[in-house]
């Protein structure tokens, strides 16, 4: 627990008197020295006001902090690792070491927030400098001897421009330099960084942000203490954890099975606020004692002990990127007992925590019915997805790199009889399922790309032997291979945005019809799983991060196929080689001499478009899982029109105009933009939309994926999404315009043909870094998402904020 000592007026009075009267005499026996040099490190007339009471943390400084500070110092990648989130995060400090290099040959130790260190001098140990004042506690010091005061004053002194475009001198590049002052340093940082104060490249705090910041830094920076569990959640904890650590083997694989998969999720029990939020951790302590968290790099090592599965609260600011909330309640704990308990199976022997067998989840949980396990991850399926998109990571261009910036996802049926859910045959292929998790930090690249490959063409031979004899079918038929979702569940159909580095994922079929589309099998969802969730470690070196990369390709490869194999055999190979076009030869054979191309499967296609043909019969037997047939994107017939008001089914109208933006044009505009279409009533009734662009490739199965982008890239493909909702963690941009104006808008827009007719089109609608109101649109955009997903929403970075 954190504590800080609380200083006011009253105690301090004297204390500042005797300072500047000091400091004063101390001005007037030089000629080159003037209390503006003194005043330039604290501003005393704050310490004069220093209230009485103590500063709340909760209600006063937090939500400065997480309207303009979490906002860019939330993730994994926050500048200099200082996450402004919760106390133990500001307490932790800041390392000069950064978190994403893609370019190291040994991994980093990992500095995970609860996990890696639990005390401030266990964090010193581990290189981390203080922001606050840990030297002898007074007002005065509490703020001279603090980083975080010095960079809000720095911000002060050398305020931001209020026009136009920030200068060249500003770097924003996420692979910028960092420059990470201790208190110590932070006069030389001062003299070399003027423009360096806080919040960097924003927008100034207003007067009475900043007041309420110093103020709280003066008395020493006082926290809140750690969130308890509610009375509600806490009686919901007792039960799972009994649940979660039963005495049995069935029991107990079941349990690391769970914890594996939900180790990085918000849970959410049913009956408690929407913003409370716990996470599964393994212990080292059992149910009714304090938690003890096993720090181990990964979820599936070895934790070198008994290991008890124990829920905590979470603690801290809940930011966009690394929300993903999985709900627990008695109709979950009920489901789980029906797949993992009540189903017939023996648990003999408990699998080991070697990494070969522990990193491949066919093999670890080979005892427990593929049927269970599979049935588990659709339930929540968009959950599981989000994993490899949200997850362990703030930048996953490392994987992401490898899929398209927009595609559909579906499931086969865990009872069709193409599924490979037999445990017999998932049995015998378990040793061709191996992943590059296994090697940990292994740098033998090349090789290591070629063992699997092989073992991946071993198993997709096996595969097809499985299925030799199936089919074909007529095309209305083979919907039966398709997971329904069980008529009601959401998770049947998927719609992922990938933009630059982050991505994200929504129930429904959005956008226009899409180049590609995954049909995803068990085995491909776990092994995404353990591939880039479980098994991804974003302190890995150059070699684990390639490998993962890498090993995706394959992977992506499949669930592609499986949506081929639904279309006429001979039509397969030229959609596909449209897909990759000037693929690597070294990446064009990673499947082997396969022959899914040449068998038939499906017949009954009636038109010279198949794929089109595929994804309307997708539609129609998914129903209103696919959506309302996107009125924006896809479908402008009155059948689709949505069932809103007027006024918005004007801006929708517009909007469809917005989302005809294609071509190179699109490569100058932000990868997502958020649009505020102001109502002319209260703030809460303005609408929200997002545009988003699709860059198109000519492949995306490159070794390194931006080693020449333009040779990847295809500019004439681009095309443009827009959605009614917030969509994606890092907006690249605002915009705001009033629906008056709203045709105009859209008519200005689609008119862009090059940059000056861009700047000029910002110069009227859009929001700068410089904007004056920059930061009461960024609130605005916030709390929308808040009022839009009360449990869903975060906040949103601005790391990725364009300097237009």
């Amino acid at each position: 627990m954190f504590t800080s000592a609380s200083y006011t007026s009253r105690n301090i009075s004297a204390l500042i008197s005797i300072t500047l009267v000091m400091l004063l005499l101390a001005a007037c026996s030089s000629k080159e020295k003037s209390i503006t040099a003194d005043q330039a490190v604290v501003e005393y007339d704050l310490l004069y006001t220093l209230p009485e009471e103590t500063i709340s943390y909760d209600e006063e400084v937090r939500p400065i902090l997480e309207s303009r500070c979490v906002v860019c110092h939330g993730c994994f990648d926050a500048p200099c690792q200082l996450k402004l989130s919760s106390p133990e995060g500001i307490h932790r400090g800041a390392n000069k070491k950064k978190v994403y290099n893609g370019s190291r040959f040994t991994a980093e130790e990992p500095t995970r927030l609860f996990i890696d260190a639990m005390t401030t001098e266990e964090w010193r140990q581990k290189g981390f400098d203080t922001v606050l004042n840990e030297g002898d506690a007074n007002p005065l010091t509490n703020l001279k001897d603090s980083v975080m005061y010095r960079m809000l004053r720095q911000k002060q002194l050398y305020p931001q421009a209020r026009t136009g475009m920030l200068s060249d001198d500003f770097d924003l590049g996420l692979n910028r330099a960092q420059t990470c002052p201790t208190i110590d340093e932070f006069d030389k940082y001062a003299k070399e960084h003027p423009m360096g104060g806080m919040p960097f490249a924003m927008p100034n705090l207003d007067r009475e942000e900043y007041t309420t910041l110093v103020h709280w830094l003066a008395q020493g920076a006082p926290m809140s203490e750690d969130k308890q569990p509610s009375k509600v959640a806490a009686e919901q904890i007792k039960r799972w954890e009994v649940f979660l650590n039963g005495k049995s083997n069935k029991e107990r694989l079941v349990g690391r099975y769970l914890y594996e998969h939900l180790f990085q999720a918000h849970l959410h029990f049913d009956g408690t606020d929407d913003r409370e939020f716990y996470r599964l951790v393994r212990s080292a302590t059992p149910p009714g004692k304090s938690v003890e968290v096993i720090p181990t790099r990964r979820p599936y090592n070895d934790p070198s002990g008994s290991v008890y599965y124990r829920i905590v609260r979470h603690q801290g600011s809940i930011v966009a990127k690394t929300h993903m909330v999985y709900e627990l309640s008695d109709k979950r704990m009920q489901r789980y007992k029906q797949l993992f308990i009540e189903a017939e199976y023996e648990v003999t022997s408990l699998p080991s925590y070697e990494a070969a067998v522990a990193s491949n989840p066919i093999k670890t949980f080979t005892a427990i019915p593929v049927l269970s396990r599979y049935k588990f991850l659709l339930d929540e399926a968009k959950f599981f997805i989000e994993g490899f998109i949200k997850g362990p990571v703030c930048r996953g261009q490392t994987a992401l790199s490898v899929i398209e910036d927009q595609f559909w996802v579906v499931f086969l049926d865990p009872y069709a009889d193409v599924m490979f859910l037999d445990d017999e045959y998932l049995n015998d292929v378990s040793d061709y399922l191996a992943s590059p998790a296994e090697l940990e930090d292994n740098f033998k690249l090349l090789a290591s790309r070629g063992h699997y490959r092989k073992l991946f063409q071993k198993y997709i031979q096996m595969k097809e032997a499985h299925i030799k004899d199936i089919g074909p079918v007529n095309i209305k038929d083979a919907m039966r291979y398709i997971w329904r979702g069980d008529g009601n569940n959401p998770n049947a159909a998927l719609t992922i945005f990938r933009h630059m580095d982050s991505a994200s994922v929504n129930y429904g079929f959005i956008g226009d019809y899409p180049e590609t589309a995954w049909i995803i099998d068990y085995s491909v969802l776990e092994r995404i799983h353990y591939l880039l969730v479980a098994g991804y470690d974003v302190y890995g070196n150059v070699g684990h991060q390639l490998n993962s990369r890498l090993y995706m390709d394959f992977l992506r490869t499949e669930g592609e196929d499986h949506f081929l194999a639904l279309l006429p055999a001979d039509k397969r190979q030229a959609i596909r080689d449209s897909w990759y076009q000037g693929a690597r030869e070294s990446n064009k054979g990673d499947e082997g001499e396969i022959n899914w191309t040449k068998t038939e499967h499906v017949t009954g296609y009636q038109t010279d478009n198949p794929q089109l043909e595929l994804y309307q019969y997708l539609e129609s037997y998914l129903g209103p899982l696919t959506g309302d047939g996107d009125y924006i994107n896809r479908c402008t017939k009155d059948k689709c029109k949505p069932k809103v008001s007027q006024a918005i089914l004007r801006v929708d109208r517009a909007m469809q105009k917005a989302a005809r933006m294609d071509g190179p044009i699109v490569q100058i505009l932000p990868d997502i933009t958020f649009v505020r279409i102001r109502m002319g009533g209260k703030p809460e009734d303005d609408l929200a939309y997002t545009m988003i662009n699709n860059k198109a490739y000519k492949n995306v199965t490159s070794m390194f994926a931006n080693e020449k982008p333009i040779e990847a890239r295809d500019y004439e493909h681009d095309t443009q999404t827009v959605v009614r909702s917030l969509e994606g963690a890092y907006p690249n941009f605002f915009y705001t315009v009033d629906l008056d104006d709203i045709e105009s808008f859209v008519d200005e827009y689609n008119a862009i043909s090059d940059r000056p007719e861009y700047e000029t089109f910002i110069a009227r609608y859009g929001l700068r870094r410089t904007s004056e109101d920059f930061w009461e649109q960024a609130d605005w955009f916030n709390q929308q998402y808040a009022r839009e997903q009360p449990r869903l929403s975060g906040i949103y970075d601005l790391n990725r904020y364009q300097n237009r």
